[in-house]
């Protein structure tokens, strides 16, 4: 991983705001979110219930399932954006330390 901020820096965007490369897809992002975020506030009722535990475990996977979609979508457009950019702009240093970048994310994402 690069050593600076500029690994890290989003795209300037328009009306002097920066923005990351998924700013476009950011609506459906939430919504992806809440949604998971629904599903984890219902499993939480499920064990303030004392819902049957299979039940509760079923909800789990979808949540992960849905978090894992996410992740997906997001290391997808990393690859597309940020690396690939890296990859053109000319400079070695900097292409490595995206692709190691994404390596270390896929490593952590398979950890779970």
């Amino acid at each position: 991983m690069a050593s600076d901020d500029t690994a890290h820096a989003p795209e300037s965007g328009d009306g002097g705001h920066d923005h990351y490369w998924y700013h476009g897809d950011k609506a459906a992002l939430t919504r992806r979110l809440k949604r998971i975020e629904g599903q984890i506030r219902g499993i939480q009722r499920m064990v303030d219930d004392d819902q049957y535990c299979i039940d509760i475990l079923t909800q789990i996977s979808a949540s992960t399932k849905g978090l894992q979609a996410v992740a997906l979508s997001l290391l997808e457009g990393h690859l597309a954006h940020c690396v690939a950019e890296a990859q053109t702009s000319g400079d070695p240093t900097a292409a490595e330390a995206k692709v190691k970048e994404a390596s270390d994310a896929v490593a952590r994402l398979l950890r779970t």
